[in-house]
């Protein structure tokens, strides 16, 4: 039966699902400013290799998931969020994820390796390594977060032309996928919610090890993510792993490079059969 929306404690999430009914479910969890429409050319490619796809739009972007306060948007809420939804498929997935929901995703696999039987990260390692990288470069490239932590004021300057565009303009973005941030995110009202994520951080577990199989997919004009942020990251993962390094591509894997997005996905679940 096809998923267009669940509900997990009194929030109903958006759903896009696709491709092969009978075919092995992949689960895809976007990132920050985007919502599920991001992996519409990783889709198709997955279909045409028999699986089906299911992209939510997660809590603070569908309409009917959006906390008021940052409370609302702690690191385990966004977990069993995904949870939930592996749970309405009725069984286990392969998993990617990319930015934000590359960092959900590390925890999904983690919590709970009987839902997931591979795990593809995009862009984001694992929140260990991570979180030591901040002290070094990384924490320069990380900047913006204090930004997005003021209340109000990225909201303010997300209109046409502002600084929320411009930042997105220098990460790789062109006009068409500036428009699209307009009408998805700030005209749809996900922006808030998008944001609350990063106002909950101070809420974040720590993250155990990935014992899945792993590929950890990283590109070399990622402003957002330096190579020193990937040290150590197999040190996280018990499971098979491999960390993949896409040259000339920017931080927007899933838009900008979607066959080797594709392709990484696909990599990692005939590593898991």
């Amino acid at each position: 039966m096809t998923i267009s929306s669940y509900v997990r404690d009194g929030l109903t999430f958006d759903v896009i699902d696709s491709g092969p009914a009978d075919g092995d479910p992949v689960v895809l969890l976007h990132g920050f400013p985007e919502r599920a429409t991001c992996w519409r050319e990783v889709s198709p490619i997955l279909h045409e290799a028999g699986f089906r796809t299911l992209a939510p739009d997660q809590r603070g972007y569908s309409p009917g998931a959006r906390p008021r306060t940052r409370l609302g948007y702690g690191a385990r809420d966004l977990v069993a969020d995904v949870v939930a939804l592996i749970d309405e498929i009725g069984r286990p997935v392969h998993l990617a994820g990319h930015d934000w929901g590359s960092a959900v995703g590390w925890g999904v696999a983690a919590e709970r390796p009987d839902l997931v039987r591979s795990w593809t990260a995009m862009s984001v390692p694992h929140p260990v390594p991570f979180a030591r990288s901040m002290k070094g470069p990384q924490r320069r490239r990380s900047a913006y977060m204090a930004f997005f932590n003021v209340p109000f004021v990225p909201e303010l300057v997300a209109g046409r032309n502002g600084r929320m565009e411009r930042m997105m303009r220098g990460s790789g973005w062109k006009d068409a996928d500036v428009e699209r941030f307009r009408e998805e995110i700030v005209d749809y009202g996900a922006l808030p919610g998008g944001l609350g994520w990063y106002r909950a951080l101070f809420l974040a577990p720590r993250v155990g090890r990935v014992s899945v199989p792993t590929t950890m997919l990283w590109s070399d004009r990622d402003v957002a993510i330096g190579r020193s942020a990937l040290e150590g990251n197999e040190d996280s993962v018990t499971g098979p792993y491999e960390l993949i390094e896409l040259t000339g591509v920017s931080h927007w894997i899933p838009t900008k490079a979607p066959e080797a997005a594709a392709s990484a996905i696909l990599g990692t679940i005939a590593k898991a059969s």
